[in-house]
């Protein structure tokens, strides 16, 4: 898993992220979802890393990473909070201008990087996501039946004890279609409380703090400076529940191109041969 790719532990000034990184050319910045690792990446990462620098980290509060101090408005797992690591990151490594990735919930971050530090990020790509505050404004009855874990991960301590019960059964993943090293990972953090309870405060920051800065951002006319590539799931919910995909984000950026992938959820690893070459296309326009 990850042939030629280093593994490193970063202390930043408000986090540690273990991070792979490998490849060279101009950098690009994968972002994972929940509830996985950055080995989600592992088999796209290395066909990046024939044109990219390519670095792959395990969010704040996931996987092996630094777990933030929880407060009332669980600050600390914001978007913007992991936006700073992210820039940060990529500033040790050498880079103060980089490409940059996000899968799920990791593409909320990569969302509130863009927008935060639109004189970093030089091209954007969203994999499975609208901004939380549109997914809010827009949800209904089908939106809370389907994705209810929201709104249930949102209650205090309720969620970590459902989930710490029988993680297996709750995430129900197959581990030959996610490969043997990568479930390995995924599974010792789903059995970790810290980690479980680091994921669920993602969640929680984004029903309030994340929200409230995605609608500040709409209150004041900001948008995205950068190219944006969205790709979605076909065999996911996100369209059926939302519509026009690229619609919603066009209200966020004036350059938008995207599409839907014939694949599950989780794209890059049912299909990463696919992403590979969509992520690889977008990022070598310069």
């Amino acid at each position: 898993m990850f042939e030629g790719f280093r593994l490193e532990r970063i202390e930043l000034s408000e986090a540690m992220l273990r991070v792979r990184i490998g490849g060279n050319g101009p950098p690009l910045l994968l972002l994972h979802g929940h509830p996985r690792t950055h080995a989600t990446w592992h088999r796209v990462a290395p066909i990046l890393a024939d044109r990219f620098t390519v670095v792959c980290p395990d969010l704040r509060g996931f996987g092996q990473s630094s777990k933030p101090q929880d407060t009332p408005d669980h600050s600390g797992s914001s978007k913007r909070a992991k936006a700073r690591d992210c820039v940060e990151l990529m500033n040790h490594i050498g880079f103060d201008r980089f490409g940059l990735v996000g899968h799920d919930r990791g593409s909320y971050t990569a969302f509130r990087t863009a927008m935060d530090h639109s004189d970093v990020v030089s091209r954007l790509a969203i994999l499975d996501g609208i901004p939380i505050a549109d997914a809010l404004q827009r949800c209904d009855a089908r939106f809370a039946t389907a994705w209810y874990h929201w709104f249930f991960f949102a209650q205090a301590e309720k969620p970590e004890r459902a989930i710490l019960a029988d993680p297996d059964a709750w995430y129900g993943v197959n581990a030959d279609a996610m490969g043997e090293e990568a479930y390995a990972d995924f599974h010792a953090a789903i059995h970790d409380p810290a980690t479980v309870h680091g994921m669920i405060e993602d969640y929680r920051a984004g029903l309030g703090i994340d929200r409230a800065h995605d609608e500040a951002d709409r209150a004041a006319g900001r948008s995205l400076a950068c190219p944006l590539l969205v790709l979605w799931s076909a065999r996911d919910d996100l369209e059926d529940l939302h519509g026009d995909i690229l619609g919603i984000w066009r209200s966020w950026a004036e350059n938008v191109d995207g599409r839907s992938l014939d694949c599950g959820h989780h794209m890059a690893e049912e299909a990463p041969e696919e992403l590979a070459a969509e992520l690889g296309s977008f990022f070598s326009r310069g």
